[in-house]
């Protein structure tokens, strides 16, 4: 603790003060922080429990990434925030393809405004592609969070937070990026008032963005457009609908990356400009949600609210897939499986839409016991899911790839086989939830609650159907009006869809999230504080058995088994240490093992530290400086190839980033960014046969400008 105290702000600033009155905020979250737009921190938060709430008061570790912090740092995707998230740790597949980790599991909820959508990574449509320019803040709330999830991993949750109309006044905002690799990016935010009186408000954010790559023949095109209305019905009754549209064109994207190993196991050792991608391969996404979204004043200070929306998300693909080893004497890939299987990859088409339908209505108020004063949350969820992919796959021999040394992706196009059915699934989730801050004393609040969820899982051959209560329970208490510590149980649940021998679904994998920590809070939440220990169990987990389920055409059998046991400490400071001075800064170390002692995904780093910080130079005000720097320790991993098991292992390495911006005028001003600054070479796909490595020393130039 004594790093927090450390970077204590000076004694003249105000610190947060506890009070047992409940806070309703009506306000969307820009009109809540107006005043605190250029901090890297929000003064409140609904995530963790659907109550608004400064983060002291959330038992749980919670990390808040705002515009202003995106800006900076050029955080324009959420994938770029993530990467640079306390606790969160990418694993890339290829070029376009990641997935994000905390405490050991994958992250496999990613949400906007709250509604929730479940990722699959064997269909990955981009959701870590979305475009920041869009929202006003990510939140991410690390650990198991299924009070607010329904279904998935004990990993983390992630929330998007949308922009809403909330200026009475016409406010533009338009910025221009030219960076490495031909990178253009052109942005423009426009908000104004529809209605003399400003009852009825829109807002338009809309982008272009075309790049190249280090990779050769990689190219990139993202068009995005966001549009709301924000409308005041009456004084108690406020009403809000929009639209966002995203597509993101790829050409010649890797699919995996480049061959690690010589069959001898020696290291291949290829540059990073290296592609296995031809020509004719492409990667088109789109992404399209309308919602809709009703606040209504019931009473002094209850607020309900009914939340809607309808989401697709589009995939059209073709690419070329190389795995194996490098034979030094002939120049050929060798099958990782042998001469049983002598195919050293192939070519792929997919094609597919996920479709999520949801809506999701809760009332959260105050309320009197005892002489005291309490909060309660109480809601509910109807959310339908479809997933349905065709493809086409053609296998690769070794020997009609020639030798791998002369390939520069000149490999001839497939003549496709018609597409067939890959997937066609509908998960259906109906969830009552409820949860209330019961004051015991005036330091002392419990927060308990609880979700009730029927899951049903409907395939092309099978149906399956789960009833689960998954509880949540917080003790805070205030040491003083700056300082409380907390502890927490949380918890979530991950149906399967495996058998066991005699044909019944196993239950579904769960878990439990046990979590002690101490928080404090700055300046009325400008800057704030946590450290916290956690010890995750992942329990009812699947394992084949060797048997088949009786009656089926030689189905695997399985059995529940206790799985993994993650635990570990995690350390962050984020917000204003003065006026001039933002700053996030976060620590994690964590173990993470299976029922037999092994390491679970012993490819994430087990320890790591981030940090950025921008600093406005008092004698200068017209110029900010800053920089970062991402450390993660030794990551490795044992892969199975032809010649046997070997090692592949990234060592440990620190990213550094700077950034200046100069204020011209008070309408415009210019930004410099250098990311990688030291050029390091990284491994991001260790797990693999392939290396795909992170991007080298790359720089941007920005202007922009409001009127």
């Amino acid at each position: 603790m004594s790093i927090a105290f450390a970077l204590a702000p000076a004694a003249g600033f105000a610190a947060t003060t506890s009070t047992d009155d409940t806070v309703i905020v009506e306000a969307s979250s820009a009109q809540a922080d107006t005043s605190l737009d250029q901090d890297y921190n929000a003064k409140t938060t609904s995530s963790g429990t659907k109550m608004t709430l400064v983060q002291r008061d959330i038992p749980q570790s919670v990390s808040i990434t705002t515009q202003q912090r995106m800006k900076d740092q050029k955080l324009e995707t959420l994938g770029d925030v993530l990467k640079n998230t306390t606790g969160v740790f990418e694993s890339a597949a290829d070029s376009d393809r990641s997935n994000y980790y905390s405490r050991g599991f994958m992250i496999d909820n990613y949400m906007v405004d709250g509604i929730p959508t479940i990722f699959e990574a064997r269909w990955n449509l981009g959701d870590a592609l979305s475009d920041t320019a869009m929202y006003e803040r990510i939140e991410v709330v690390r650990g198991a969070t299924g009070l607010m999830t329904g279904a998935g991993n004990p990993s983390a949750s992630v929330n998007m937070v949308r922009k809403h109309a909330d200026s009475r006044e016409f406010k533009s905002n338009v910025s221009a990026e030219y960076g490495s690799w031909n990178k253009q990016r052109y942005v423009a935010d426009v908000s104004s008032p529809l209605t003399e009186n400003g009852n009825i408000r829109g807002r338009v954010v809309a982008g272009y963005q075309h790049n190249d790559s280090w990779l050769d023949r990689y190219s990139q095109e993202k068009r995005f457009f966001y549009g709301v209305l924000d409308v005041d019905l009456t004084e108690a009754t406020t009403f809000s609908v929009g639209y966002d549209y995203q597509e993101t064109n790829v050409d010649s994207q890797t699919w995996g990356g480049l061959p690690r190993w010589y069959t001898d196991g020696s290291k291949t050792n290829p540059d990073r400009s290296d592609s296995t991608a031809p020509d004719w391969a492409y990667n088109d996404k789109v992404s399209k949600r309308t919602f809709a979204t009703l606040k209504q004043k019931l009473g002094d200070d209850w607020l309900l609210t009914v939340n809607g929306t309808h989401t697709e998300m589009l995939l059209d693909s073709r690419a070329l897939y190389l795995d194996g080893t490098i034979d030094k004497t002939t120049g050929l890939m060798v099958s990782p499986y042998g001469a049983s299987w002598p195919y050293v990859g192939g070519t792929g088409y997919n094609t597919g839409v996920r479709k999520v339908d949801s809506l999701d209505t809760f009332a959260n108020g105050s309320y009197e016991l005892f002489g005291r004063q309490h909060e309660l949350m109480v809601g509910g969820n109807l959310t339908k899911q479809n997933n349905r992919y065709y493809s086409s796959w053609e296998n690769i021999l070794d020997t009609s790839l020639g030798q791998y040394s002369d390939y520069n992706g000149n490999f001839p196009e497939t003549n496709w086989n018609p597409l067939s059915l890959a997937q066609d699934d509908t998960i259906r989730q109906q969830s009552a939830y409820m949860a209330t801050r019961i004051s015991i004393a005036d330091p002392l609040h419990l927060i308990v609650g609880a979700r009730y969820t029927n899951y049903k899982l409907d395939t092309l051959t099978q149906h399956m159907e789960k009833n689960n209560i998954t509880p949540y329970a917080g003790l805070v208490y205030d040491i003083d009006d700056i300082w409380s510590t907390y502890a927490s149980y949380t918890s979530i649940f991950n149906p399967q869809a495996y058998r066991d021998e005699s044909g019944h679904y196993l239950k579904p994998v769960t878990g439990k999230n046990y979590e002690l920590g101490v928080k404090s809070d700055w300046m009325n939440s400008r800057l704030t504080t946590s450290v916290a220990v956690f010890r995750i169990e992942q329990d009812n987990l699947g394992q084949a058995t060797g048997g088949v389920v009786q009656g089926s055409s030689g189905e695997s059998a399985y059995e529940a088994v206790d799985g993994a046991v993650s635990k570990g400490i995690e350390f962050e400071v984020n917000g204003a240490l003065t006026d001039n001075w933002q700053m996030t800064f976060g620590a994690t170390r964590y173990m993470a093992e299976d029922n037999k002692g092994d390491a679970v995904n012993p490819n994430l780093p087990r320890t790591s530290v981030k940090l950025f910080t921008s600093y406005r130079l008092p004698m200068w005000q017209d110029l900010t400086v800053g920089g970062g720097v991402n450390w993660q320790n030794t990551t490795w991993a044992n892969v199975s190839t032809a010649n046997g098991t070997l090692r592949s292992e990234q060592g440990s390495y620190a990213l550094v980033d700077l950034f200046a911006r100069y204020q011209v005028t008070k309408a415009l001003s210019v930004q410099a960014n250098v990311a990688n600054l030291f050029d390091k070479t990284y491994d991001t796909n260790v797990d693999s046969r392939t290396y795909v490595f992170g991007e080298p020393r790359n720089f941007s130039v920005s202007a922009n400008y409001s009127f």
